[in-house]
């Protein structure tokens, strides 16, 4: 059997990612780790799910591993396969495995677009069992008290088809995120990309316009993340008319008249 070691320049976080917290859920998911309680994160896309990952993971020194959560991902892709290398089956672990055996934190980003059957084997791990099945080995693996096991979804894109089942959501310990105040997040834009206070308020401004178009044209308004790439292309020298077209308006629809709509929001201001 193989078990791939972690690299740290591979899982470790080296530096402080930074990151302000908006409430306490620092101080929750530090004390849903000490008691090796999994932990559910929720919110809109680009509100900072991500990066509080990182720097929880930074904090706790611990090693992340993140699966980026897919229609096509299988039980196998997250425990693990034989494979043949060099002529010989040999076992090899999936970052489930992986983060079990090495007491890493593991992400399961956007948990909702794997297959409710895929899902279903974090089960063990997100109870008082805290055990990993390894049924193609028939092993079972016990998860260490450095081990977490975190996942987010964003209730925003919630559907009959992509839900997450009460029987998995009920293992999990909330926290529930979603875009910064205006002062802070003009702050995170500033510090993220080096432009001016000033036309990070501008922006910030133009994100607050879209995102009160959510369910009126548009199904998410312009994200934390996306205010950054506005910014780092304005930064970079790029008009703050064409990086906002750029980088939130194309990035948030494709509808003509919508198109017309963000743009002239973004034209208004700057």
């Amino acid at each position: 059997m193989q078990a791939k070691a972690l690299r740290p320049e591979e899982h470790f976080i080296q530096q402080q990612p930074y990151y302000e917290a908006v409430g306490d859920e620092v101080a929750i998911f530090e004390a849903a780790y000490r008691n090796g309680l999994p932990v559910l994160l929720k919110g809109p896309t680009g509100c900072g799910k991500s990066r509080f990952m990182e720097y929880m993971a930074w904090r706790l020194k611990r090693p992340l591993i993140t699966v980026s959560c897919h229609d096509d991902l299988t039980a196998s892709d997250l425990v693990g396969r034989y494979l043949v290398m060099g002529g010989e089956t040999t076992w090899v672990d999936g970052p489930l495995a992986r983060a079990v055996r090495h007491g890493a934190i593991c992400y399961l980003d956007e948990i909702v677009e794997a297959r409710k059957d895929t899902t279903v084997v974090i089960h063990p791990l997100a109870d008082d069992r805290r055990t990993l099945p390894m049924e193609k080995l028939g092993e079972i693996l016990e998860a260490g008290p450095e081990f977490c096991l975190a996942i987010s979804y964003n209730p925003g894109y919630q559907s009959v088809l992509k839900d997450l089942k009460p029987s998995t959501r009920q293992r999990f310990v909330a926290l529930e995120f979603d875009y910064p105040k205006a002062t802070l997040e003009a702050r995170i834009v500033v510090n993220e990309s080096g432009i001016d206070m000033a036309m990070a308020e501008q922006l910030v401004k133009f994100a607050q316009m879209t995102r009160k178009l959510k369910g009126n044209g548009l199904e998410e308004g312009a994200s934390t993340r996306l205010l950054v790439h506005t910014a780092k292309l304005i930064h970079d020298g790029v008009s703050p008319i064409s990086a906002c077209r750029s980088a939130i308006s194309e990035a948030l629809t494709d509808d003509p008249e919508m198109l017309v709509a963000v743009n002239e929001l973004s034209a208004s201001l700057f």
